[in-house]
């Protein structure tokens, strides 16, 4: 299940992010989202997540909780619809 995190704390890294996860379950992907032309964080990235139990536990703990200064938002990641053309 892929999870969408948002409201990070600009300061947060990808590897705080992966840690925070894991402590629910395995961990297939931790993706945090950066500006290309500054390098800096977005304040929001993804992380997959194979067990969809283990992730539903991490969204349901971590949604609304305090990380660095911030309230992080946690939800179920929408699928990208397909190009129409």
């Amino acid at each position: 299940m892929k999870l969408l995190v948002r409201n990070l704390d600009r300061s947060t890294s990808e590897k705080e992010m992966l840690e925070l996860f894991q402590a629910f379950g395995e961990v297939q992907s931790c993706d945090l989202v950066m500006d290309k032309s500054s390098g800096e964080s977005k304040g929001f990235g993804f992380v997959e997540m194979p067990a969809a139990g283990d992730a539903k536990k991490a969204m349901k703990a971590l949604n609304n909780k305090k990380i660095g200064a911030n309230n992080i938002r946690v939800k179920k990641a929408e699928e990208k619809a397909p190009n129409q053309t």
